[in-house]
């Protein structure tokens, strides 16, 4: 778990609001309930925080649970909400490293108990997911519908070694199932979910073993982004949810398309002609530089350096041009394949544009 996170200060409905970011490998669904509260301004950070500890982040999640009050006063509801504040108390450690989280395909809000939902259940965070069964898929699978994923993979490796050819076709089609929806999103999930999610509800959204801010905004879906390479990008808040690829569209704080910036690319990635050249032109300057201090016995005034040093540049210069002129001959193979790179290019502009 890392010591620290670093923080980044968006403008949410014309106040500064505090997000926690999160490295690729963070613990998301610790990240995941504080900036849903924060979202709700029901946790704080003081002004201008940059970096929030681990046990930070942990105080302020177990003040926010024991600020939770009964929604009914009876004297058995008391102590069963007594009982779940026990559990959730119990549980806030394992959110900094992950939770067992257990879908079911019977429906977006559906997911085998356990003591780890009833931080969801007291902090009232709902809790989704978007892996269901289409209703068109075969039978075979819409059977195992009221299964959880846990028991499914179960019932696969029993029909596997099954005697009955009967269980051995459904395993194999319940196992094609599983493959076919590998992103643990399928899109009558994602209808059902869009459906379910009530208009301006921030939520905690569950798919492949991540948790994400999740909010549905005039109809759409949208994922709060935390990755930290965009901490410095305040005004890159949002990516929308409308497909099972994952490649939504990112929008700022007022859900408005926004583009990425440009960043110019690093020296390392330019051609490695262009150093090397860069990189004889200077040697070639103290190489001068040193020879003629050798021959006349003392420092040379600036101007001689400076001359020479073009001296040197203008033949290195020269000598280039007569090495490419004599090899310009272009053979017919990689004109072509400079017609695909100038096609690639294209389409990818194309694609930019869309």
């Amino acid at each position: 778990m890392p010591a620290y996170y670093l923080v980044k200060w968006i403008t949410w409905k014309e106040k500064k609001t505090p997000i926690i970011t999160q490295s690729e490998n963070g613990p998301c669904p610790l990240l995941a309930i504080m900036n849903t509260l924060f979202l709700r301004w029901k946790a704080r950070l003081p002004a201008q925080t940059e970096v929030v500890t681990a046990e930070d982040l942990m105080a302020h999640l177990g003040e926010c649970v024991l600020s939770v009050t009964p929604r009914e006063k009876a004297d058995g509801m008391e102590l069963n909400f007594q009982q779940n504040m026990s559990d959730a108390m119990a549980v806030l450690p394992k959110l900094s490293t992950g939770l067992d989280v257990n879908v079911r395909f019977t429906g977006v809000t559906d997911f085998e108990y356990t003591p780890e939902c009833i931080v969801f259940d007291l902090l009232d965070i709902p809790l989704y997911h978007g892996w269901l069964i289409d209703p068109q898929t075969k039978l075979a699978v819409r059977r195992k519908k009221k299964l959880s994923y846990n028991q499914l993979v179960e019932k696969i490796i029993d029909y596997k070694h099954s005697v009955d050819s009967s269980q051995v076709s459904e395993g194999l089609v319940a196992e094609q199932f599983l493959e076919s929806t590998a992103t643990q999103l399928s899109y009558h999930g994602l209808c059902e979910l869009n459906t379910t999610a009530k208009e301006g509800e921030i939520s905690v959204f569950f798919r492949n073993n991540h948790f994400s801010t999740m909010i549905k905004h005039k109809g759409h879906l949208y994922l709060l982004v935390t990755d930290q390479g965009f901490l410095q990008e305040e005004g890159l808040v949002w990516e929308s949810l409308h497909n099972v690829e994952g490649d939504g569209n990112f929008c700022d704080s007022d859900f408005r398309l926004c583009h990425p910036p440009q960043r110019a690319p690093p020296a390392s990635t330019l051609p490695p002609t262009i150093q090397e050249q860069q990189r004889q032109i200077d040697q070639d300057y103290l190489v001068a530089v040193s020879l003629q201090q050798q021959q006349q016995g003392e420092a040379p005034g600036p101007i001689s350096d400076l001359e020479l040093a073009r001296q040197l540049q203008q033949e290195e210069y020269q000598q280039q041009q007569q090495q490419q002129q004599g090899s310009v001959q272009t053979p017919p193979q990689v004109r072509g394949q400079g017609s695909q790179q100038a096609r690639r290019r294209d389409k990818d502009s194309d694609c930019a544009l869309l």
